[in-house]
C-alpha cells in the first residue's frame, strides 16, 4: 500500500510528500485563490506520466544496451469541457537523439512502456485517448494510439 501526506499550509496551497521524502508544492491560480506558488494537479498527473514512462524506457533501453546522447518528452493534453474535468486526450512525444540506427529498439521499448509496464499510462487511458509520438534525431518515426 502507498502512502503519501498531503499538508494544507495555507491560501490554496498544499505539500505532497511521499515515502522518500521529497516534498511537492501544490497550488492553484490566483483566479481561484491560490499564489501560483507550486504545480498544478492535473500537470503534476502529467509529469507522473512523464516519469513512469520515460523511467521504463530509459531501464528497457539499457537492458538493450542502447546508446542515447538525448531524451526528452513533452506532452499536450485536452480537457473535458465539464466537470469532472478529466484528461480526454494526451499527446506525448518520445524525443531521442541517438548516433545509432536503434529505431526498432526505440519503438520496442516505447511500447512495452505504453502497453505494459507504465502504471500511469494504463490509469490515464481508461479516460484519456493518449497517441504517443516517437521522433529519433528529429525526425517522426512512429504513432501510437492507446486508450
Amino acid at each position: 500500500m502507498s502512502h503519501v501526506e498531503v499538508k494544507y499550509t495555507g491560501d490554496m496551497q498544499f505539500v505532497a510528500t511521499p515515502p522518500t521524502g521529497h516534498s511537492v508544492v501544490i497550488d492553484s491560480s490566483p483566479e481561484v485563490g491560490g499564489k501560483n506558488s507550486g504545480v498544478r494537479p492535473m500537470d503534476l498527473t502529467l509529469m507522473a506520466l512523464g516519469g513512469c514512462t520515460g523511467i521504463d524506457v530509459v531501464s528497457i533501453l539499457k537492458k538493450m544496451r542502447v546508446s542515447i546522447d538525448n531524451f526528452v518528452m513533452d506532452m499536450d493534453a485536452q480537457r473535458a469541457s465539464e466537470h469532472p474535468k478529466v484528461y480526454t486526450k494526451i499527446v506525448l512525444n518520445y524525443r531521442f537523439t541517438t548516433p545509432d540506427d536503434v529505431q526498432e529498439k526505440i519503438s520496442r521499448a516505447v511500447h512495452l512502456s505504453q502497453e505494459k509496464y507504465c502504471s500511469v499510462s494504463q490509469m490515464l487511458a481508461k479516460s484519456a485517448e493518449i497517441e504517443a509520438r516517437i521522433f529519433i534525431n528529429g525526425e517522426l518515426r512512429e504513432v501510437l494510439n492507446h486508450g
